[in-house]
């Protein structure tokens, strides 16, 4: 599943590309034909992500926002027009560039209402400037799973997935079990301030780096990560290979269904240095 640098760098595409533009929107595929049908022929007034909620508003009347989560193997890609290919749910095309969209969780159209009960349900998104990061540590502190879990917990930090979670912690070298609820304000603000620094580069250069100068293939004589996902990292999906700062062999184990990535010695921190 897209993390949210990827939703944000969309929305940032499609913007760029089709506002202001009388559009032709149609679903080829035809799950979404009665509501491309009161689309065609619009203009797109607006597009904004908060973690990986992607809100496309229209200047129609009635429901005027498509609603697109892309789940796990949803994609939203923008290309030169040319007729569709495969299973296209949503295509907007302004006779130069198309964006199709495949296999998404969610692609609904809807009104404000439904967009502001998204906002109020998802935590602070680290991306954008207009967020309460207090929001989400009233919520973590809350809770007794360990702060490896609650990071993934979208109504705690909007937009972080996997690779985040499990490089933020390393970058502040804290142990991936402690209860969340053992979190400081102080260590909260900490982790926060770092993802949102985190998060903007990503959308920023479209790659998730999370290793510091000193830390980088260059600087230590080693291999660029050999990854799809792109960019260097401390953990993520280096279980048995060597930490890049102690030399430890980094673990992986299952956490609530997901691949956590840490190295035992680097991080038995409950709280930020």
């Amino acid at each position: 599943m897209p993390e949210g640098h990827v939703i944000h760098r969309l929305a940032r595409a499609l913007g760029d590309t089709f506002m202001g533009e009388e559009l032709a929107i149609s679903s080829p595929q035809g799950r979404f034909a009665v509501e491309a049908a009161h689309l065609d022929g619009s203009e797109l007034i607006a597009t904004e992500a908060i973690g990986k909620h992607l809100f496309l508003r229209f200047d129609v009347p009635g429901p005027d926002y498509v609603h697109i989560h892309l789940g796990l193997i949803g994609k939203l890609q923008l290309a030169p027009s040319a007729p569709p290919r495969g299973a296209v749910r949503l295509r907007v095309d302004d006779g130069r560039t198309a964006a199709d969209l495949r296999g998404p969780q969610w692609c609904r159209l809807v009104g404000a209402d439904v967009r502001e009960e998204v906002f109020a349900s998802s935590g602070p998104d680290p991306i954008r400037t207009d967020m309460d990061p207090a929001v989400g540590y009233d919520r973590l502190r809350r809770s007794g799973k360990p702060i490896a879990a609650l990071l993934m917990d979208q109504r705690i930090a909007a937009g972080v997935g996997n690779i985040y979670r499990a490089e933020v912690l390393y970058r502040h070298r804290l142990d991936p079990d402690v209860p969340g609820r053992e979190i400081t304000p102080r260590t909260w603000r900490t982790i926060y301030a770092d993802l949102a620094a985190l998060m903007a580069d990503g959308v920023r250069q479209g790659r998730i780096d999370t290793v510091l100068d000193e830390h980088t293939p260059e600087a230590q004589g080693r291999p660029a990560r050999d990854d799809p996902h792109g960019g260097e990292v401390y953990v993520y999906r280096r279980q048995g290979q060597p930490c890049l700062v102690c030399g430890t062999e980094i673990r992986s184990r299952l956490l609530e269904g997901r691949n956590l990535y840490w190295c035992p010695r680097c991080q038995r921190r409950k709280h930020a240095a």
